[in-house]
């Protein structure tokens, strides 16, 4: 039995089944997620005494009900008792990354944010102030290389601390005033049944907000369904009115800004985008002057 579960969590092809791979080495195997058709591999590692499970979720861009893949990833972090989501970045497309990070912190998941494919980012130009974004975040971000021992030791030790040291995430977001207010005020509807409050009352809020199926269907089995869908609807026209567009655009828009406001203090970017060698490579492929025939 493992001492300590841990979650591979990242968006498609930033090299989280390398990692995954290079922590488990052959001690791994793959099945389905239970009752699902989508693949669930599985390995272990030992570090400093302890046995170490690791579960490679399936690569998504949000956490939201749209396919199966999001809703295992979703149902991971809410019901399998996981010490430490380990969310995997591209460096080189931090902004786009960030926005899983950000629905994982609604959740209110353990995160370690690990840093990959810095060198892609650093040959763009960019510089990431690894400490900086840690600080704004509130949970350690350990910058690697997946297909090598970059950066691995100290991440392996950074997951032993946070899982001995978890972290409510989701109190380090800041959303703009008016939608903070509103989401409050939904949460104290949530709140009223204590059935529902296996997950943050917060993110309930947001996903009702997002008109999200599975958790409507949650709702609906409330003793308070009626008062929640209510005060649901009078945010929703609510937000409308202030804003001009759905709730679900007021979200995303709010989890945009933070981003935003993460990076203006994290990232440096140069004046002109730098242009790497595969784009050299196709500019002069695709000249009608200078490319082949």
């Amino acid at each position: 039995m493992a001492n300590l579960k841990i979650g591979l969590a990242g968006n498609p092809n930033v090299g989280k089944t390398t990692l995954f791979n290079n922590l488990t080495g052959l001690n791994q195997h793959v099945g389905n997620w239970p009752g699902k058709t989508v693949a669930q591999a599985k390995g272990h590692y030992k570090y400093n005494g302890n046995e170490v499970e690791v579960i490679d979720l399936p690569g998504n861009y949000a956490l939201s009900a749209h396919s199966i893949e999001e809703i295992v990833s979703r149902d991971f972090i809410v019901d399998e008792d996981s010490d430490v989501i380990v969310n995997i970045i591209d460096a080189a497309n931090i902004e786009r990354n960030l926005y899983l990070t950000v629905q994982m912190m609604e959740l209110g998941a353990n995160l370690v944010v690990a840093l990959n494919m810095n060198k892609y980012a650093q040959d763009k130009g960019y510089t990431i102030d690894a400490n900086k974004l840690s600080e704004l975040l509130g949970v350690p971000v350990v910058e690697i290389e997946a297909n090598r021992d970059i950066g691995k030791e100290e991440l392996l030790k950074t997951i032993e601390h946070a899982a001995a040291n978890p972290v409510n995430t989701t109190e380090r977001l800041v959303y703009n005033n008016e939608l903070k207010e509103h989401i409050a005020e939904l949460q104290a509807v949530i709140e009223e049944d204590k059935n529902l409050l296996d997950v943050p009352s917060s993110w309930i809020a947001i996903k009702l907000l997002e008109n999200d199926e599975i958790i409507e269907e949650k709702i609906d089995g409330s003793s308070k369904r009626n008062n929640i869908v209510r005060e649901t609807e009078r945010v929703k026209n609510h937000l409308k009115g202030i804003f001009g567009e759905g709730s679900e655009e007021v979200i995303a828009n709010a989890r945009y800004a933070f981003i935003d406001g993460l990076l203006k203090e994290s990232l440096t970017k140069p004046a002109s985008p730098i242009e790497s060698l595969s784009e050299k490579i196709d500019r002069i492929v695709t000249n009608r002057i200078l490319g082949f025939p």
